[in-house]
C-alpha cells in the first residue's frame, strides 16, 4: 500500500475548537477547558483509505479574528486547510468569504474543508437557519466534544489531498 505525507493547517477565530477537534481525532479525548493556542501545535495521524495511508500532519494554528494575521510561513507547504468556524458564535463565520478568498490566494490548489463546530450545543432549527445564513456551504458539522462527523471531517480532507 502506497504511503503519503500531507500537511493540514486548521485555521479560524479563536475559541472556536480546532484544537478540541485535533485532540479528539488524534487522541480520542475532550476536555471543556479552554486552552490558548500560542504560535502553532502540531499533531500527526495516520488515516488508511482505500488504496493508500496518508500520514496526516496536523498543524492548529492559533487563533484569529483574520486570517491575513496568520504567518505566511504557516501556509508553506500546506495541503489542506481546515477552515473552523463556532456554530454559536457568528462573530467567527462573518468574514468567512474574505477568509476563504485570502486562504485560496496563499494556497490555490489546495482543497479546503469548511467546518461548523460546536454542533452539540444546538437544534436542528438553529442549524438550518445558520445554514441559510452561510455564504460559504460548510462541508461539515461537527461536535468535538461527541465526536459527531470529526473522523469523516478528517478523511473527507485526506481524500481531497489525494485525488
Amino acid at each position: 500500500m502506497q504511503q503519503i505525507s500531507k500537511k493540514v493547517i486548521l485555521v479560524g477565530n479563536f475559541g472556536v475548537g480546532k484544537t478540541s477537534l485535533v485532540r479528539r481525532f488524534v487522541h480520542q479525548t475532550f476536555s471543556d477547558e479552554y486552552l490558548t493556542t500560542l504560535g502553532v501545535r502540531i499533531d500527526k495521524k495516520v488515516v488508511n483509505l482505500a488504496n493508500i495511508t496518508v500520514n496526516m500532519i496536523l498543524w492548529d494554528v492559533a487563533g484569529e479574528v483574520s486570517q491575513t494575521k496568520v504567518p505566511a510561513s504557516y501556509y508553506l507547504g500546506s495541503h489542506g486547510v481546515i477552515y473552523v468556524f463556532d456554530l454559536q458564535r457568528p462573530s467567527s463565520f462573518e468574514n468567512i468569504t474574505s477568509d476563504i478568498d485570502f486562504i485560496r490566494s496563499k494556497l490555490p490548489n489546495a482543497p479546503i474543508c469548511v467546518i461548523g463546530n460546536k454542533k452539540d450545543l444546538l437544534s436542528d432549527a438553529e442549524l438550518s437557519s445558520i445554514q441559510q445564513k452561510l455564504s460559504v456551504k460548510a462541508s461539515y458539522f461537527t461536535s468535538a466534544k461527541t465526536g459527531e462527523n470529526v473522523e469523516a471531517m478528517f478523511e473527507m480532507i485526506a481524500k481531497q489531498m489525494t485525488e
